[in-house]
């Protein structure tokens, strides 16, 4: 079932729980009575109990970090926003953009740190930062002639209601 998209576990919560059943097992109640407590399932409660009976108190506490180490420590991340602060024109490129290319080359000159662009978006987002995308928009565009069409011409081309009858009685 999970958390809502977005939403974070809280994993000191889920130990404390954990040992709040620790203590309740001692007290001698029932599985669906802890479970009740505790908004849990009885399985869960039964899955706890035999883990607190083979290893004791230990084997509720959490388990500690999940995943992958990251390959940038801490100080790695404050260097690299510095760096992007400073902007993608001193790599060489011409616009004034951090797509996440040009991030993952960034880090991969200065941290020697291979990345595939499609996960650099997720460092970026704990930085506090977010790729950015240029505007895409041609260079003949003519901002004149498109307001001058959506001011004039649109409005004329644009469907109105057409005029209803006066309603029926019968």
């Amino acid at each position: 079932m999970g958390n809502p998209r977005g939403v974070r576990r809280d994993f000191d919560a889920l130990e404390q729980r954990r040992l709040a059943a620790a203590e309740l097992f001692n007290q001698d109640l029932n599985n669906s009575e802890i479970g009740r407590q505790l908004k849990v399932s009885n399985q869960t409660v039964s899955r706890w109990r035999r883990q607190f009976l083979a290893r004791g108190k230990r084997a509720l506490r959490k388990a500690g970090r999940a995943g992958r180490k990251p390959w940038l420590s801490p100080a790695d991340e404050q260097r690299l926003v510095q760096l992007l602060e400073k902007g993608p024109e001193r790599l060489g490129y011409e616009t004034p953009l951090w797509t996440c290319n040009r991030v993952g080359h960034l880090i991969c000159e200065e941290f020697d740190i291979d990345y595939h662009p499609g996960h650099v978006w997720k460092i970026l987002r704990q930085l506090n930062w977010s790729p950015q995308r240029p505007a895409g928009r041609a260079l003949e565009r003519d901002e004149a002639a498109i307001q001058q069409w959506k001011t004039e011409r649109w409005p004329a081309l644009k469907k109105k209601p057409e005029m209803k009858a006066a309603r029926s009685s019968s």
